[in-house]
């Protein structure tokens, strides 16, 4: 009988064996706390539910009905003690894992910078982070190294104990970042910008992945993350700059069409103003980002003369991934770039009349219209070279 039971037992030992135990044996310092306050709080809840569990099954057969030893007092309704016990105890315990949560949220926050390496090592100014602008696109992972002006699709590498800082967003839909082994998951949202700050302790190759459903492609959202020497690290971005590949705006475009199970790719360089222009919603050219048209509202609007630039506002994620129901994308178009502006503040001020006619620009300051009766006027008399278009565009 006793051999019967192990055999049973056989499967499901088999089946154990492919669990990945990585988040309570991490590589980074900060999923090593995230580690330890998990550990913690469940041996202080422990604390409190092994003496019930025991004590539930002691009670059951102690005072069985056919019990003839233990004491019968069907009159008993109180006792100070036992309800001192009773309730002291799950209130010491609350108020443990209450000091510890709000310790870990404010130490372990991914948006506060990484104060040591690992225990006992305190980060110094010798410690220069590591910058990664990391992109959730479908069904993919773009990574941009901003300091050294390259990117890499599915693929994340850092040296070991060298602080990282993540900038994170993506490209349509919500997504979450998440390397067990490095650090807690974080929320990756288009036109918004999370941030994860972590460290890697030893070398080696880790998973990462997606860990919010997204679509057809979610399941194959996976990426690998190295672990490198600080040699192994110069010689990973030195192959990634021999690969001669560009990621320009159109070049990211054709990238953000949805596809899955992408394979490796690097480009050795990037265009510095991307990852700006994805998080602002204006890879396209010609198209007002999002700061620049918040900046504008702020300072009071286009005004009146400025509705005939306005086209309907719409980001059409549908149509970014492939459906083929929803209204075509439109969007508000830019008003001009600064060079332009230059040039139009140049011809506005030219004796040739002919280079550039004469408008008032007034209702475009974000101040409205001129008062009633103010007549028309040149709207750069007095105004500083840029006219309305000072605004930081």
């Amino acid at each position: 009988m006793e051999r019967s039971g192990a055999l049973l037992l056989f499967p499901l030992a088999v089946l154990l064996s492919g669990c990945d135990f990585v988040v309570l044996a991490p590589a980074g310092d900060v999923a090593v706390q995230q580690r330890d306050l998990l550990v913690v709080s469940t041996l202080l809840m422990l604390l409190i539910i092994l003496p019930v569990m025991a004590l539930t099954v002691l009670f059951a057969w102690r005072y069985r009905q056919s019990s003839t030893t233990a004491t019968y007092t069907p009159d008993w309704d109180h006792s100070t003690k036992l309800e001192l016990v009773i309730w002291a105890a799950p209130l010491l315990v609350i108020i443990c894992l209450g000091a510890l949560t709000w310790l870990g949220t404010h130490l372990l926050d991914p948006y506060r910078r990484i104060d040591r390496i690992e225990a006992g090592q305190p980060v110094t100014q010798n410690h220069k982070p590591l910058k990664v602008e990391v992109v959730a696109l479908d069904w993919k992972w773009l990574f941009i190294y901003p300091d050294y002006g390259i990117a890499s699709v599915n693929e994340l590498a850092a040296p070991v104990n060298q602080p990282i800082d993540f900038r994170i967003t993506s490209s349509t839909v919500m997504n979450s970042f998440y390397i067990p082994a490095l650090a807690g998951q974080i929320y990756a949202m288009p036109s918004m910008e999370t941030k994860l700050h972590a460290v890697i302790n030893r070398p080696g190759t880790y998973t990462g992945f997606s860990a919010n459903y997204s679509g057809a492609g979610f399941s194959g959202m996976r990426f690998a993350f190295h672990g490198l020497s600080d040699q192994a690290f110069g010689e990973w971005v030195a192959q990634t700059k021999n690969t001669q590949a560009t990621l320009s705006r159109e070049t990211y475009l054709e990238l953000e069409r949805p596809s899955e199970n992408e394979p490796v790719r690097h480009y050795a360089s990037v265009d510095p103003d991307l990852y700006g222009a994805i998080l602002n919603l204006c890879v396209e050219r010609g198209k007002m980002c999002m700061n620049e048209m918040i900046s504008i509202d702020a300072k009071g609007g286009l005004g009146l003369a400025g509705v005939r630039n306005t086209l309907p506002l719409q980001y059409d994620k549908l149509a970014r991934r492939g459906a083929v129901f929803g209204n075509d994308p439109s969007y508000v178009a830019s008003i001009c770039t600064a060079e332009e502006a230059a040039a139009a503040s140049r011809a506005a001020r030219s004796d040739d009349d002919r280079s550039w006619p004469l408008r008032n620009l007034s209702p475009l300051r974000g101040v409205g219209l001129l008062a009633p009766g103010a007549g028309s006027r040149r709207a750069d008399a007095g105004a500083p070279s840029l006219g309305l278009l000072r605004f930081e565009l």
